[in-house]
């Protein structure tokens, strides 16, 4: 049979079944889709191709898929460093997005973000950000895949000028992208404290009439509980819960702030974590208990966060960091295990977001959605058990090929649907304008 493209690789993680990898296996591309998963010797008797790829010392994953990041914020990454949340927002990015925050500065930036994402090994993000359909347009000319967040807040952007048009837009949005192969939609509320609770009660209204996820930062800091506490007598996750939000459409984000009986909600509800570490630590909002949630049976993914607070779009740094933290904070050499946290990166990132029939894992029918790693190099060697060795050794520099829904993005490390210098010039024109207006 005459098929698109075969990959040959010493090692498949297919993270479906569980803590499996299979040795000297290929995968078949047919449509954009995996036609094929098996030992090499079978796929040569089978199947014949134009494209033929072998990868030898390469480990092949699911695409990396990053639940939650402000793509366009990469414009300003390295803004306002070390400082914490609030004055972070309020004193510098707030103002910053005031000034300079357009539909060419979202395409811009999402670009730059869709570069770095491609060479990282992540081929799947859900965003949260003004102008969506902007990120839309640049999601479209490089090829990746995502959840575009529908954005609301309270107050007046650039993007809209009051809850009514936030999510007229929204809507208008997810209709034009309805029929979409690689792009779809999420409510994005911002935030408890940015958005009161008659959008909210609609955004809940639309979400399960539209079948679509709400994507909302909750309980990111202490400061931000006890503010709510002070002015509704309520922890925001008490609110949502009473507002109608904490179902399994829900993707709640950071989390550092939660108690034994919000745990047991969590799990009750069916409600995901979107656990960002490197961001949470950078700007010391506190540590999400990965552990409690995850014995909690709490579907939980990872999450970059923008580039402006992490300071990149790394998910094999925020791999690490998560597993790392996760022992550190509760104990246990044992907690969030190289396999587990790799399910995080994958499909359990594809299953909060309503997209684990098509992606999340390697196996036959799902999306071509595939990740070359080389681990044949002296930081990787010797490779005992590569699940291991992809988390506490491997990196995104090790990424050496990318395809997303069967088309090769990244190619021997040069991206093929991005033109490179472009956006450098581009990222310079508003690094230069960002500064000159500071």
């Amino acid at each position: 049979m005459k098929i698109d493209t075969m990959i040959h690789a010493t090692w498949i993680i297919p993270v479906e079944p569980e803590n499996t990898v299979y040795h000297n296996y290929s995968i078949v591309i047919q449509e954009g889709k995996i036609h094929d998963l098996a030992p090499k010797e079978e796929i040569l008797k089978k199947y014949s191709t134009d494209i033929e790829i072998n990868l030898s010392n390469h480990v092949l994953i699911p695409g990396l898929i990053n639940t939650h990041t402000h793509s366009a914020m990469s414009l300003m990454r390295g803004l306002a460093d070390d400082l914490p949340l609030m004055d972070w927002l309020n004193n510098h990015i707030w103002p910053t997005e005031q000034k300079h925050v357009s539909a060419e500065f979202v395409y811009d930036g999402s670009l730059l973000a869709c570069a770095e994402m491609i060479r990282s090994g992540t081929t799947c993000f859900n965003d949260m950000y003004f102008f969506p359909d902007e990120t839309a347009r640049a999601v479209e000319h490089c090829g990746l895949r995502a959840k575009l967040g529908l954005i609301l807040i309270d107050f007046p952007s650039a993007w809209a000028n009051n809850a009514n048009e936030y999510l007229s837009k929204g809507i208008d949005l997810h209709d034009k992208l309805h029929n979409n192969n690689l792009i779809s939609t999420a409510f994005a509320p911002h935030a408890p404290y940015t958005v009161s609770d008659a959008p909210l009660i609609q955004i809940a209204t639309y979400a399960e009439e539209l079948d679509i996820p709400i994507h909302i930062h909750i309980h990111e800091t202490a400061n931000e509980v006890n503010q709510a506490v002070s002015q509704t007598g309520m922890r925001p996750i008490e609110r949502l819960h009473k507002l109608g939000l904490l179902t399994p459409r829900l993707l709640a984000v950071h989390m550092t702030q939660l108690t034994e009986e919000e745990v047991n909600l969590l799990s009750e509800t069916g409600t995901h974590v979107v656990h960002c570490p490197e961001s949470n630590m950078k700007l010391a909002s506190g540590f999400c208990p990965t552990y409690k949630l995850q014995q909690a049976g709490v579907n939980l993914s990872l999450g970059t966060d923008g580039a402006a607070s992490n300071n990149d779009l790394d998910m094999f740094a925020e791999m690490r960091s998560a597993t790392l933290l996760a022992k550190v904070v509760s104990n246990s050499a044992s907690a969030l295990p190289a396999e587990e946290v790799l399910r995080m990166a994958t499909i359990n990132a594809a299953k909060a977001l309503n997209l684990d029939s098509e992606i999340g894992s390697l196996e036959i029918g799902k999306a071509a959605d595939i990740v070359a790693v080389d681990l044949g190099n002296i930081e990787n060697q010797p490779v005992y058990n590569p699940i291991s060795q992809l988390i506490y050794s491997a990196g995104r520099e090790n990424v050496t090929h990318v395809w997303v829904a069967g088309n090769h993005l990244l190619k021997n490390r040069q991206l093929t649907s991005i033109d490179e210098s472009a956006i450098l010039q581009k990222t310079t024109y508003w690094s230069e304008k960002i500064r000159h207006d500071k």
